[in-house]
């Protein structure tokens, strides 16, 4: 069995090129067989595919609208055959008595060339067989000066009805309900070819044969309405999931935000409906294309919205990717011009100053920028904090010297004290460690950054400025003792 679209295309042109009477069993088949491959999400290309498909219905539709033309042609040919045998037939079955055996042989060449006859329209059928039927009757009803051909006659259509009730019991045993009302069909076309019985035995013969085929209708029809409600079944299901896909797509329709994840947790429902419908069989054909048009556009609506939501947020991500990968370029010249005021000895106190709120802004801009793809969040994130950390250990070595300035300065500020002490000793000393003080607080304003480095740098200084007013409390206590 063909498996892909080509296949299908392939074996209907295949199909076209060969010909035949009726093809259209096998087109049908060939038809849902392609558009089922449209619902099982087929790699291939379905524009080009579907358009070489339609070509050839179209070739097959043509060439069956001959065939449908020239059948009915045909059909009302055999009508007029048939209307002129008829029309015989009525001639002989009301002709004289006296006459009857002259005609018999021209009654069996009538009945004959009748069976010859191929189909007539189907509003005339019933119609022309209960005529041919009736003249039948009636000339052999007439058939009274030779009583045993009459019996000849009769015996052998009994043994022919006979056979046809057998065959027409015996369809019961057929699974196959369809298949076993085709055949019943036929039975009943060879029924009505057959000339009558004995008069005492028409009526029970008919009853039988139409016992068994009341059965065989009866089952037909059961199997319909059991096949009608299975497909109002299988409506109602498909409703259902349709259903869900509309409440799935009308937040997204109506632009509530979703994030990535929650569009992947939908998309697998959305799958999960789809998966189901394709265990569910045809709904009523009334309604089953339809409902699967419904159906597909809801499909192709969410998944739409998907794709351009992932391409949307792609677009973000390389914009915040570009905007941080400049930042972190910013904050690389920062380091690379600190390296060069570094070298040449230009690092002044302002300098730092204003390099720090640099980098401050950056670290602040850098906070309301978006997250980027994981595959470049590491790398950019890596360049941007080493750059930063660069500078901020870079300063840490710089205060590191401002530390031992400033203790070389307390150390000379002490030996002066020793060296000059008279009434204001005190008062020096006092006024040595306010100094001090505030230079240390003044040196405490390089370290802002928040980072684990910087914050211990920040407490080690806070507790030297500590001791020094514990210092300056000390001498301030003596100097009023004095007083």
């Amino acid at each position: 069995m063909a498996s892909t679209r080509q296949e299908i295309i392939d074996e209907l042109k295949q199909l076209l090129e060969q010909g035949g009477e009726d093809l259209k069993e096998q087109v049908d088949r060939l038809k849902t067989r392609f558009y089922s491959l449209t619902e099982e999400g087929e790699s291939e290309d379905l524009s080009a595919a579907e358009e070489a498909f339609k070509t050839l219905l179209n070739e097959y539709k043509t060439k069956r609208a001959e065939v449908l033309a020239a059948q009915a042609k045909e059909q009302e040919e055999n009508l007029a055959r048939k209307q002129a045998i008829l029309n015989e037939m009525k001639t002989l079955a009301e002709g004289e008595t006296d006459g009857v055996m002259a005609n018999l042989q021209r009654m069996r060449e009538l009945q004959a060339e009748w069976k010859t006859i191929g189909a007539v329209p189907a509003t005339k059928m019933q119609e022309v067989r209960k005529s041919y039927q009736q003249y039948q009757e009636q000339f052999y009803d007439l058939v009274k000066i030779n009583i045993e051909l009459r019996d000849l006659d009769f015996k052998k259509n009994l043994e022919l009805k006979t056979l046809l009730c057998e065959a027409a019991e015996r369809l019961e045993n057929n699974s196959n309900i369809v298949e076993a009302s085709r055949a019943l069909q036929q039975l009943h076309d060879e029924w009505a070819e057959i000339g009558p019985v004995a008069r005492d035995l028409r009526e029970q013969l008919w009853e039988r044969f139409k016992a068994a085929s009341s059965i065989i209708n009866k089952k037909h029809q059961a199997y319909f309405d059991e096949l009608h409600a299975k497909e109002q079944e299988n409506l109602t299901r498909k409703q259902a999931i349709l259903d869900q896909l509309k409440a799935i797509n009308e937040p997204i329709v109506n632009g509530e935000p979703l994030s990535a994840k929650k569009w992947e947790e939908v998309a697998e429902k959305v799958q999960a409906l789809q998966n189901e419908w394709r265990t569910i069989g045809f709904a009523p054909k009334k309604h089953n294309q339809a409902i699967y048009d419904a159906y597909r556009a809801e499909c192709d609506r969410f998944f739409h919205a998907k794709t351009e939501y992932f391409k949307d947020l792609r677009d973000t991500f390389s914009s915040n990717l570009k905007h941080k990968r400049t930042l972190a370029e910013q904050a690389k010249e920062i380091m690379d011009n600190l390296k060069s005021q570094l070298e040449n000895g230009e690092a002044t106190r302002e300098y730092w100053d204003e390099a720090t709120k640099q980098v401050q802004a950056l670290q602040a801009e850098w906070k309301t920028v978006g997250a980027v793809t994981r595959k470049y969040s590491d790398e950019v994130w890596k360049q941007f904090s080493g750059a930063c950390d660069e500078f901020f250990n870079a300063k840490r070595e710089a205060v590191k010297e401002s530390r031992a300035e400033f203790r070389k300065s307390k150390a000379a500020h002490a030996m002066r004290a020793a060296a000059n002490q008279g009434a204001d000793g005190l008062r020096k000393m006092r006024d040595r460690l306010q100094q001090e003080i505030k230079t240390a607080e003044n040196n405490i304003l390089f370290f802002t950054a928040k980072s684990k480095t910087a914050n211990k740098l920040v407490d080690s200084m806070q507790q030297k400025i500590d001791e020094l007013k514990k210092q300056l409390n000390d001498i301030q206590e003596k100097i009023d003792n004095e007083e």
